[in-house]
C-alpha cells in the first residue's frame, strides 16, 4: 500500500505472471474438499464471492477439481469488490436464495463486512489473513479454526 502509484501496474503484472505460471495444483486446507462435497450433496446452493479475477478463480477451482460443486461465482472483475454487498446480492439473486437463508463463510474481515452489508449471517474461518480478534469484532455466528469444526457447526446449526 505504500508503493508509489507508478509501481502499481508493474507490480500487478508481475503478480499475475507468477500466479498464472504456477503449474502445480493449489493446495486445499485439510477437510475442505470433504466439507464442500458434503454441503453440495446435502443440497445446499454453493457460491463463491472472491476478490480474484475470473480467470484466477476458474484456474483455482479447476486445479483443485472443485468447480462442479459451485452453482454460481462472482469475482471483483464482474461486480463491485468486497465489502460492497453487490457481489452477494447478485449471487443470492442467481441462486434464488433470500438473505435470511444465506450464510457467508469467510476468512477475512472483508468477507464478514460483506455479509453484514448484505444483511446475511457470517461464519468466520480462523485460518485467514486477519487475526481472530478482528474477526470476532464483526460478530460472526461462529469462529471456527478448520473445516472439521465448520462441518460440526453445520450439523448443529443448519
Amino acid at each position: 500500500p505504500d508503493a508509489p502509484e507508478a509501481m502499481y501496474e508493474p507490480l500487478v503484472a508481475r503478480y499475475r505472471y507468477h500466479f498464472l505460471s504456477q503449474d502445480a495444483a493449489i493446495p486445499l486446507f485439510e477437510g475442505a474438499r470433504e466439507t464442500i462435497a458434503e454441503l453440495f450433496d446435502a443440497g445446499y446452493a454453493l457460491g463463491v464471492a472472491t476478490g480474484k479475477n475470473t480467470a484466477g478463480l476458474q484456474r483455482a477451482l479447476d486445479s483443485c477439481g472443485l468447480r462442479h460443486y459451485f452453482h454460481a461465482t462472482r469475482t471483483a472483475e464482474q461486480t463491485f469488490s468486497k465489502p460492497n454487498p453487490a457481489m452477494l446480492f447478485e449471487l443470492m439473486d442467481e441462486l434464488g436464495v433470500k438473505p435470511e437463508r444465506t450464510l457467508m463463510v469467510g476468512d477475512t474481515t472483508h468477507d464478514l463486512q460483506l455479509a453484514q452489508n448484505a444483511g446475511v449471517d457470517g461464519v468466520a474461518m480462523g485460518h485467514g489473513a486477519h487475526p481472530a480478534a478482528q474477526l470476532r469484532e464483526l460478530q460472526p455466528l461462529a469462529l471456527v479454526e478448520n473445516f472439521a469444526q465448520l462441518r460440526l457447526w453445520f450439523k448443529g446449526n443448519a
